[in-house]
């Protein structure tokens, strides 16, 4: 019992002094040791996140904070890697995984722009492959029910998770394991887990299959497409699906929290194959880019600017608004567009090690948030984001 009460009073403790710290740093009056950002810039914003770092929930993060036309705050906390003492650096690279899914969603976007993609298509149109597809409605180890597809799958249901298409097919152990038309191939012909347009079900694979519909209605490979039409433009230059021995320097140790979920350990990006600059992993439109936070931001500002950046149009603001308003349907709960999670204003996207990309347009904010981990350890993960989008909006009173 005496241990026991000893314990809720060290937690109590630890509680309080984050919370202390947290809010000391929102004030400016934190020391900010070890903390890194660019030249002459109060480290406020990352600040708010030493607290975690000192008590081991997160080893380290680099975040940004843009308006439309300049970078606000890019600073960067905590370690690289834990092991080696390596300090974070603002240029780190960090695999942005599902982040993936809104820059293919918006390739895509350009693809309708142009009149050659329709939203309302069926999939079959680009992908013959998906011709005649059944939905399982009756599974077990035993037998597999099917039935017809009320309706063909649209352009518009893999976008917004609402197809029927699974998460992956059982023939990707790893996300890159296979080329982009082995694995879409894969998906048509296996049954859909139910209805087109009634369910949503977030899914890699209707993702990748956008991304196959690019590279067949362009004429280019989908990772061409991305970089000829977007990354290149946008001065994106660390953003790949296949890192460079210089640029895997920079790549920042993934952590996951250990068995007692107090302190943190190195893992490997299970979803990948290594070595990750061996080029003859296949793409993953919906999972497999490696990216920084000044690459990220440029996206972004050129959402928020309606599609425009540095006098170049991407997208229309038409197909902003497409992919950023709700698709799924009302009686749906789930709030999803075409490639963003949307709601409350705001737009964005999260990846599986916890990066995040918020596009607000109400606050003309970007806020980029880019770490390796794979969940928190402890009850205070949960507050590590928010701490962030807090510490970020106060930036508008400076």
């Amino acid at each position: 019992m005496k241990s026991l009460i000893r314990m809720r009073i060290a937690r109590t403790i630890r509680q309080t002094l984050l919370q202390l710290a947290l809010a000391a740093s929102l004030l400016g009056t934190l020391p900010g040791a070890g903390l890194r950002s660019v030249a002459g810039e109060p480290p406020r914003v990352a600040a708010v996140l030493q607290p975690f770092v000192d008590s081991r929930t997160l080893a380290g993060a680099v975040t940004l904070v843009a308006s439309k036309d300049k970078v606000l705050s890019l600073q960067a906390v905590g370690y690289a890697d834990l092991a080696a003492n390596k300090p974070m650096r603002t240029d780190a690279l960090f695999w942005i995984a599902s982040e993936s899914k809104p820059m293919t969603a918006t390739a895509l976007m350009m693809l309708v722009d142009q009149g050659k993609v329709g939203l309302a298509d069926p999939v079959e149109k680009y992908l013959p492959e998906f011709r005649g597809q059944m939905v399982a409605v009756e599974r077990d180890s035993e037998h597999v029910l099917l039935r017809n597809a009320t309706r063909p799958i649209t352009v518009r249901d893999i976008l917004s998770h609402t197809s029927g298409l699974p998460f992956t097919s059982p023939v990707e152990p790893r996300i890159d394991r296979r080329p982009l038309s082995e694995a879409v191939l894969s998906y048509a012909l296996g049954p859909l887990n139910s209805q087109p347009g009634t369910r949503y079900q977030y899914s890699n694979a209707g993702i990748n299959t956008a991304g196959r519909i690019i590279e067949v209605v362009s004429g280019i490979p989908y990772e061409v497409f991305m970089e000829q039409r977007l990354f290149r433009p946008l001065g994106m230059k660390d953003t790949t699906l296949w890192p460079s021995k210089s640029q895997l320097k920079r790549l920042a140790k993934s952590y996951k929290p250990d068995a007692s979920k107090t302190e943190l350990q190195e893992t490997d990006i299970g979803q990948l194959t290594c070595p990750l600059d061996d080029r003859r992993r296949g793409p993953s439109p919906a999972g497999g880019y490696f990216s920084t936070a000044r690459d990220m931001a440029r996206f972004g500002q050129m959402l928020l600017n309606g599609g425009l950046l540095d006098g170049r149009r991407y997208v229309s603001a038409q197909a902003i608004r497409e992919m950023t308003r709700k698709q799924t349907p009302d009686a749906i709960k789930d709030s999803y567009g075409l490639g963003w999670s949307v709601g409350a204003g705001s737009f964005g996207h999260g990846g599986a090690y916890s990066t995040n990309l918020t596009i607000d347009p109400q606050r003309q904010l970007v806020t980029v948030f880019m770490v390796q981990q794979a969940g928190y350890g402890g009850p205070d993960g949960p507050r590590i984001l928010p701490a962030f989008m807090k510490a970020a909006q106060a930036l508008q009173g400076r």
